[in-house]
């Protein structure tokens, strides 16, 4: 099942976009450090061209520390792009912030957040106060909020927005599993049997220590959830597994650091990941136009 999750206010939030990063000095985009690409948006990218900009690994006390490593030096490469680790539990966040906006527009004095994951936990944290809504609902923000961070810093909060089409499925899991895309737009099943199968392969020993179990490795996605359900005690009557209820729990552990730090992708795996999606969606645009062809044609015949 391909994930797709793009809110009527999302569509809005384009154009206060659009119009915003005209007057704007540095863009910072707020990322899920355990996922950083698929918590970027494409479409962010094509509205900000030109402008400097500040990846922020958000959330990174939850993710793998040596692959935070890795995104933060495939994002420092990058022509006018700086990057950095962030947390809730950081001292003085606004401080780093600040700084590393003066080392990219130095000659300027205000700068703007296009935000996508945990926006109004860190402006909270920011101002030192409740100063945005924050919620475990996805797309909280739904309005423009403008914060001060210190003399001639003004951070302006948009809505988080996606990708309008997700075409990378790993992606849309992913997503999923993070809490960036609401309930209605998938089956915690599934999401969860991906999850998994990623997690046996990369984080085995921390499936094993979590749900004392061994030979993760040997077990198919569905022996594994099935297994997690059993251990957790999420049974129905007869003793079977309900399966809805060892998905949830699975995300669960997955969203909170119970399975320990981890980070559900590479910058290589993702090359691949959007390599193979473009390649899938040019092929599907080819049949779709083939379709409108076709259909065009025995428009006209009949209408003869």
């Amino acid at each position: 099942m391909a994930i797709q999750w793009f809110p009527g206010h999302m569509h809005l939030t384009r154009k206060a976009i659009e119009e915003r990063v005209r007057e704007i000095d540095v863009v910072i985009e707020l990322l899920d450090a355990r996922l950083p690409a698929s918590s970027a948006n494409p479409m962010l990218a094509q509205l900000t061209e030109g402008k400097p900009a500040l990846k922020v690994l958000n959330k990174q006390d939850l993710a793998d520390p040596d692959r935070t490593t890795q995104w933060l030096a495939h994002y420092n490469a990058l022509p006018g792009t700086r990057a950095l680790g962030l947390d809730a539990s950081m001292a003085t966040p606004a401080k780093v912030l600040v700084q590393a906006c003066f080392e990219l527009a130095p000659l300027r004095g205000s700068m703007v957040k296009v935000p996508n994951v945990g926006k109004s936990t860190l402006i909270n944290t920011l101002k030192g106060k409740r100063a945005a809504k924050t919620g475990d609902e996805a797309g909280v923000t739904k309005l423009e909020q403008r914060t001060v961070l210190a003399d001639g810093f003004y951070l302006f909060d948009t809505p988080g927005v996606l990708w309008p089409r997700i075409i990378v499925a790993k992606s849309g899991y992913n997503l999923a599993a993070s809490g960036a895309v609401g309930r209605n737009a998938f089956d915690d099943e599934e999401v969860a049997l991906e999850l998994l199968g990623y997690l046996r392969q990369h984080y085995g020993a921390q499936l094993e220590a979590r749900y004392q179990m061994r030979d993760v490795g040997d077990q198919s996605d569905e022996q594994l959830l099935e297994a997690v359900g059993r251990r957790r005690g999420a049974l129905q009557s007869g003793a079977k597994v309900n399966m809805q209820k060892a998905a949830e729990l699975v995300i669960q552990d997955f969203r909170t650091g119970a399975l320990g730090r981890i980070t559900l992708e590479t910058p290589e795996e993702f090359t691949q990941w959007l390599a193979h999606g473009k390649q899938l969606d040019a092929q599907r645009q080819v049949k779709k136009d083939a379709i409108e062809l076709d259909r065009a044609i025995r428009f006209k015949k009949v209408a003869r």
